[in-house]
């Protein structure tokens, strides 16, 4: 394998993983729209091509000029909320873009595609960790359109020999302050950049929805893992397929789990401010915990998570504030 193309490469976590293909000597082809991606987010000589994954003259095109070797796919609409309001629109770029991006695979033949799925395809968990054999059923559209494209993947591995690894991500935060890519969102809906949003003085208080849920301190825990580890996960993965691995999905995670109360006072730790917090009504469909069972990706494609929750944390800090209007400064 030389040439990677990398649909989504100027997003949050696509970005990580083009700094890491180039860093490791891999040609890099990123294919994005812009609509939620930074141009500015893009290093070390990746070739950038704007357009949308949807348009398929457009990838036929790319395809065409570029020998590519195989393809990391993160491109998709993420928020949850807006999902659950506008479910067309998600089913229509998230699957549509996939289905043209395995049209352009085939047509190519490209026969390797490490897919960016999310633990949002388990919907509301039955036991914790989460295993990937455990009951997949998705509570919004979002984790519905990923879990599509999923079986959209085992299909076409059946029909067509197109291997694939769709790795289910938990939570994912830090930054690279080596290349200097960070995360930049509008509008910001995880929990780390909002709490360090407040910690530089960018909101006046930080959320909290709900202090009363079966956990250690009523707050609900998640399973953070910091973009570094996750890229080098789908480099892992895309290595396994290259040699013939078989086709399945992984969970990402660190393994364990932290609370809000716990992010906020190791924001507060890390950062030295006093980050101001507000107990607020639950939200709905919030689970009171998420945690991933990372023992298959471990024994199938040997990753580990190597950084803890004050390394993301501080990671992310350092870059916040060198851009504390995000890639617009």
């Amino acid at each position: 394998m030389k040439t990677i193309l990398v649909a989504g490469g100027a997003g949050y976590i696509g970005s990580h993983m083009v700094a890491l293909l180039i860093e490791k000597g891999y040609d890099v082809v990123v294919v994005d729209d812009l609509c939620t991606g930074h141009w500015q987010a893009v290093k070390g000589g990746a070739k950038l091509r704007v357009g949308d994954v949807k348009d398929r003259g457009f990838l036929d095109r790319v395809f065409s000029e570029f020998s590519i070797d195989g393809v990391i796919n993160f491109a998709a609409f993420s928020l949850v909320g807006e999902s659950v309001t506008a479910p067309l629109k998600y089913y229509d770029n998230n699957v549509g873009g996939a289905v043209s991006m395995l049209t352009a695979m085939k047509n190519h033949g490209v026969d390797k595609i490490v897919f960016s799925s999310t633990a949002a395809t388990y919907g509301e968990p039955e036991k914790q960790p989460i295993e990937e054999t455990d009951r997949t059923d998705p509570t919004n559209p979002y984790g519905a359109s990923k879990l599509a494209i999923e079986g959209l993947l085992k299909w076409s591995d059946a029909a067509y020999g197109i291997k694939y690894a769709a790795l289910r991500y938990f939570n994912a935060a830090g930054a690279n302050t080596d290349v200097d890519i960070g995360e930049d969102h509008s509008p910001e809906t995880h929990l780390i950049p909002i709490v360090l949003q407040c910690a530089l003085g960018k909101r006046d208080h930080v959320g909290i929805y709900g202090d009363d849920y079966p956990t250690a301190d009523g707050t609900c825990v998640r399973d953070y893992i910091h973009v570094r580890d996750l890229a080098n996960a789908h480099l892992l993965a895309l290595e396994y397929l290259d040699k013939g691995g078989q086709s399945g999905s992984f969970n990402l995670g660190s393994g364990d789990g932290f609370s809000v109360k716990e992010i906020i006072e190791t924001a507060r730790k890390v950062t030295g401010k006093a980050i101001p917090a507000v107990t607020e009504p639950r939200r709905a469909g919030d689970p009171s915990i998420l945690i991933a069972s990372n023992h298959k990706a471990g024994e199938v494609l040997g990753w580990k998570p190597e950084r803890g929750l004050e390394e993301i944390i501080t990671d992310a800090w350092n870059w916040h504030q060198g851009h504390p209007n995000g890639y617009g400064q």
